[in-house]
């Protein structure tokens, strides 16, 4: 079994397990303590490792490290070896309070129901020890309500739910065969298994990998390890799954740098949930800057400088796939925004599709590229709307229009498109590509097959046409389309009906006549060997033979 055949084993087998322990818990409410657990876990044995590695204390043959630890400390004291977590890893976890001592005691029937909450008190505290990753682990385990009456209806009855989740999260080995820890894959097959239950929710906090990987396909092409620090940035991060297949991609191209994560979440539980899916990923908290804010009302300065210039702060790539027609506070003051005020319109109230489009671009270095994932409506709808995609055009920004299948998301069955943005392009041209017939039916979403990815990227790369799938448009031809960029307009996939045999239909409708007058002979014939001299019945015959005529 592979790494990957194993996490998902892992995932399914926790799943059912899960779902029998919730009881009648929300399923995406039930995600919080599963999740938080699980992240705990990973912190408490990421601890060890790193002890281990730069050998702070002796463990000796049959010792282990957790023991090893609570006699360093009994020598030595606890604040030295707490300051010197804290200050590496940015957290630290008392002798009382890592992963080990809480399992020994969920299995010895000893842990009390206070033991939960004085733990993560104690986690709390201990991150305030380096000031620079105090806003990393702040409030991390906020939305594990340990006080919920859905748990149980008494302190110790939720005692006993906490330590069956303990129970579950521990039940499983996170490594691969190599040895490898899969705990981060088995986080992120969960995350997707949360998303499915969780209906047009998951919008908020999940985007399908096959779209990440187009996403981060496109951003990732051309990037060379020149030895500098490749920045990424998501202005509506979710959990952070498409920032870490941007990783993914980078890899596959042979890029081994660090990338810099950056990204902002309104919601602050999905907002909790990217800081430990990054970091259970191997993400250091030094390589991460993420915020829980609004976007579109908190913009994201480096700060004024001496001429009261606020700087923006540029990535080697953006990628997003924000909520689709938002409402926003489109006040007309935001035409001052540097963001917003080189267009002339701002997006209309009920649709935040081009705010979010105008923010990345906004952070988007010259060199970079964007990518982004919004409705069909972008590409066609007027007034303020078709102002800004005139200007995006014009500005020559604007890199390709790739159309995607119906119901690929959790939380919309709309068909969606992925805008491509470049700053730095050498041709006026646009590619079109309609991508939205190849997939897999799924039950209830659509999927993307590696092929169908493959595809799309091999076209976006060569930029040519393909007969009823791709088109390079040249500006005059968006032009003389007044910058509607709806995809038929510029890709014709109509399949024109094969010929009709006149000649050949009227011949097979005249024998099917014939066939049908010689059967009902046959029958009519049958039914009167069968009724005989009955006069009733002689009635009945005569009915059904007009029937028949």
């Amino acid at each position: 079994m592979n790494t990957t055949e194993k996490a998902q084993d892992i995932t399914s087998k926790l799943w059912a397990m899960a779902n029998e322990l919730r009881g009648n818990m929300d399923a995406s409410e039930f995600r919080n303590y599963i999740l938080g657990f699980m992240f705990y876990r990973y912190l408490s044995e990421h601890q060890e490792t790193y002890w281990v590695k730069n050998q702070i204390f002796d463990v000796v043959s049959g010792e282990t490290v957790n023991e090893a630890y609570a006699k360093a400390v009994e020598e030595d004291g606890l604040a030295a070896y707490l300051e010197d977590t804290a200050g590496e890893l940015g957290y630290a976890i008392a002798p009382d309070y890592t992963w080990a001592t809480i399992t020994d005691k969920v299995k010895n029937s000893e842990i009390k129901p206070s033991d939960f909450q004085d733990m993560f008190d104690d986690f709390r505290k201990n991150a305030q020890l380096n000031p620079h990753a105090q806003q990393d682990f702040r409030g991390i385990f906020a939305d594990m309500n340990l006080g919920n009456s859905r748990l149980g209806n008494s302190t110790v009855s939720r005692a006993q739910a906490l330590s069956g989740i303990v129970k579950l999260v521990d039940n499983f080995d996170y490594n691969d065969k190599d040895g490898h820890d899969i705990l981060g894959d088995v986080y992120e097959y969960l995350i997707a298994k949360f998303a499915g239950n969780s209906g047009k929710k998951a919008g908020e906090f999940y985007t399908p990998h096959q779209v990440s990987k187009i996403l981060a396909s496109l951003v990732a092409l051309d990037v060379k390890d020149d030895g500098s620090q490749f920045t990424v940035y998501d202005p509506a991060m979710g959990s952070g799954s498409l920032l870490l297949t941007v990783q993914e991609a980078l890899k596959e191209n042979g890029y081994k740098r660090r990338v810099h994560f950056h990204g902002q979440e309104l919601n602050t539980t999905t907002f909790n949930l990217a800081r430990m899916n990054l970091m259970m990923h191997g993400v250091e908290y030094q390589n991460m800057d993420l915020r829980n804010a609004d976007t579109l009302e908190s913009d994201w300065p480096d700060g004024i400088d001496s001429d009261g210039v606020d700087h923006a702060r540029s990535f080697d790539a953006v990628v997003a796939n924000p909520p689709y027609s938002a409402h926003w506070d489109n006040n007309e003051n935001k035409l001052k925004d540097p963001r917003f005020k080189a267009y002339g319109k701002l997006a209309p109230k009920s649709k935040a599709d081009f705010a979010f489009v105008l923010h990345s671009i906004y952070h988007l270095a010259d060199t970079g590229r964007m990518a982004i994932v919004l409705p069909h409506g972008v590409l066609f709808r007027g007034a303020a709307e078709g102002t800004i995609r005139k200007t995006l055009i014009e500005n020559n920004y604007l890199d390709a229009v790739i159309g995607l299948p119906a119901k690929l998301f959790y939380s919309t069955s709309i068909p969606t498109t992925i805008l491509v943005f470049s700053k730095s392009r050498k041709t006026k041209d646009i590619l079109f590509i309609d991508a939205s017939q190849d997939f897999e039916k799924g039950k209830n979403q659509n999927i993307l097959r590696d092929a169908d990815i493959d595809k799309i990227i091999n076209v976006y790369v060569e930029r040519k046409d393909v007969e009823k799938y791709a088109h390079v448009a040249t500006l005059s031809e968006i032009e003389d389309n007044e910058f509607n960029l709806n995809i038929p307009r510029y890709v014709d996939t109509f399949e024109e009906e094969p010929p009709v045999d006149v000649d050949k239909l009227v011949s097979d409708i005249k024998n099917t006549n014939e066939k049908i007058q010689g059967l009902q002979s046959d029958l009519s014939g049958m039914l009167d060997d069968l009724v005989g001299q009955d006069a009733v019945a002689q009635q009945q015959l005569e009915e059904i033979k007009r029937i028949l005529r």
